[in-house]
């Protein structure tokens, strides 16, 4: 075999179905992660911001991990002080409904609410 029948394409336009975003896996971690890091934890404004931060990068990493490779992801935390308020949150994107995706969970507990969001954008 010469080098060029051993080289793989590496200009895929569709992910393989094993790696695609699938919006329930992804759920379900961004779930875990909120529920290990935020149980029991106080709304604290002083510490929110370092909090957002290091709850936005152990989601990436950890969903990175699920086998994304040529997915750019975005991670949005976003953690409020829990008064019995509303809230309302929009997103509006431009993507490829067949290959791109976005999934998002809601923590609450006495005293904060906690909204992670996860975009996962495919690189063809």
């Amino acid at each position: 075999m010469t080098g060029l029948e051993q080289s793989t394409n590496t200009y895929l336009i569709r992910p393989n179905y094993q790696h695609r975003f699938r919006v329930s896996v992804v759920r379900e971690c961004i779930r875990e992660i909120l529920k290990e890091n935020l149980s029991g934890v106080r709304y604290d404004p002083e510490e929110t911001p370092l909090l957002t931060q290091t709850l936005a990068e152990t989601i990436k990493h950890r969903v990175k991990g699920l086998g994304l490779d040529r997915y750019k992801l975005m991670v949005q935390v976003m953690i409020g002080e829990q008064r019995g308020q509303g809230v309302k949150m929009t997103s509006r994107s431009f993507w490829d409904s067949d290959t791109d995706g976005c999934a998002k969970e809601v923590y609450m507990n006495d005293s904060m609410v906690c909204v992670a969001t996860v975009y996962g954008v495919y690189h063809y």
